[in-house]
């Protein structure tokens, strides 16, 4: 699937878990996401997503997460948390990642190749 940011695009590979493959039948997706803690971007869904909760310990650099059943997370700094997500799944390359979506409210697409 790709994520994209103003001219920026990030390929993401999703998790094999039924809360990835309900998102990936919601794209395309474009959707205003503000910043949250200076790591990450969050946006509430259009519909609930199942659920399988984790807690990861260590959130990394373009990991794409669903907190509860409908806020979706993507995260561009790498650092330990004790919260629980559902992993949807996750950059490729996730260099460029944190400059592109900045520090501010940025609209994301997501969509399929």
């Amino acid at each position: 699937m790709w994520m994209t940011v103003g001219e920026r695009r990030f390929a993401i590979t999703l998790a094999d878990t039924e809360a990835a493959r309900a998102f990936a039948a919601m794209l395309p997706l474009s959707i205003d996401m503000p910043d949250l803690h200076s790591n990450e971007k969050h946006a509430a869904l259009p519909r609930s997503l199942p659920t399988n909760e984790i807690r990861p310990g260590t959130i990394r650099s373009g990991d794409l997460m669903l907190y509860g059943p409908r806020t979706l997370v993507v995260f561009y700094k790498t650092f330990d948390s004790p919260y629980a997500y559902t992993r949807l799944g996750r950059v490729d390359d996730a260099s460029g990642l944190a400059q592109a979506l900045g520090g501010g409210s940025v609209r994301i697409g997501f969509s399929k190749p």
